[in-house]
């Protein structure tokens, strides 16, 4: 799949694997684009109801701000998401699976504009464990875009240098991140991505 990297959030894949994930709309006209990509833009950054917009089947993510605070607004950089998947969850983090936002960037062109978040596993910030709360690495990132090229409005996801996290401090948890991990890279993530994707340009 081609890169719709306009933002330059992506970064260059090293190890492991590519996971990407895209949905598209077509509109009558570059403004009615423009329009639509105002909605998805909100959608992507209204991080908390992205449970909402990728289906009932998929994980639920909640916005937590450096200071570990729950909070409800827009993504900001260093933000952490604290994400509930099915399943047993991450004893370094409280039964949640935690990545931090690294960037948030915009960018707009003539016949171009495109907004991404860039998040990458982390410890969690309720708790003094420095293990990294997530199933993937802390080698693996996950960038979420929306671009707007011409009349078309396309949410595009992307994983890259993608790997099962080996580095846990108890074996519990070492268990659960390898097994969860080999499942998301072989099936889990595209099954999520490709729901948020299709949900962030869905039409109303």
């Amino acid at each position: 799949m081609e890169e719709k990297n306009y933002t330059g959030l992506i970064p260059p894949q090293e190890t492991g694997v590519i996971i990407d994930s895209a949905a598209s709309e077509e509109f009558e006209s570059p403004r009615e684009a423009s329009a639509f990509f105002e909605i998805a833009k909100s959608r992507l950054l209204a991080v908390n109801k992205w449970h909402e917009v990728a289906g009932k089947a998929s994980a639920e993510f909640q916005l937590v701000d450096k200071d570990g605070h729950e909070v409800n607004r827009t993504v900001e950089k260093g933000d952490y998401f604290k994400i509930d998947i099915p399943g047993p969850g991450s004893s370094a983090g409280d039964g949640y699976d935690w990545v931090q936002v690294e960037d948030v960037k915009e960018v707009s062109q003539t016949d171009v504009d495109s907004i991404g978040i860039r998040v990458r596993p982390s410890t969690s910030p309720l708790n003094e464990d420095k293990s990294i709360a997530h199933f993937y690495s802390e080698d693996s990132t996950s960038t979420f875009i929306v671009t707007r090229e011409n009349n078309k409005v396309t949410a595009t996801i992307y994983d890259r240098n993608t790997k099962p996290n080996t580095d846990s401090e108890t074996i519990m948890d070492k268990v659960r991140h390898v097994a969860t991990g080999i499942g998301a890279i072989f099936g889990g993530s595209k099954l999520q991505w490709k729901g948020l994707a299709k949900g962030l340009v869905e039409k109303e």
